[in-house]
């Protein structure tokens, strides 16, 4: 996740100025909101890691169109998308697995 940050965040400066407050804003604030539910998830147990879990995953979702929107629009060249779309995946993989254990009652 800390990589996906660090690569992400330089990206959206350079994204057209008119939108720096909105789609851009959003695209970083979901990659944002999706760390801090990640260390929130870590932080607990029982219901309140799953809950955690469950925003991660709708936040993932959440940044997964704005980057195909910054790729369709031609804010992301076709080799920028390909690789912030291989670490979301990862993040994606990841995340299913832990929400899987935390649904079969592990890490509480």
């Amino acid at each position: 996740m800390f990589d996906l940050l660090e690569w992400l965040t330089p990206k959206g400066e350079a994204f057209p100025r008119a939108f720096r407050s909105t789609v851009t804003a959003r695209l970083l604030g979901a990659a944002l909101d999706l760390a801090e539910q990640l260390f929130e998830a870590q932080a607990r147990r029982g219901a309140g890691r799953r809950d955690h879990l469950a925003r991660a995953d709708a936040s993932l979702n959440k940044l997964r169109m704005y980057l195909r929107l910054a790729h369709r629009w031609r804010w992301l060249s076709d080799g920028q998308y390909e690789h912030v779309s291989r670490m979301a995946a990862e993040i994606g993989r990841l995340l299913g697995g832990w929400i899987r254990q935390a649904a079969s009652g592990g890490g509480e």
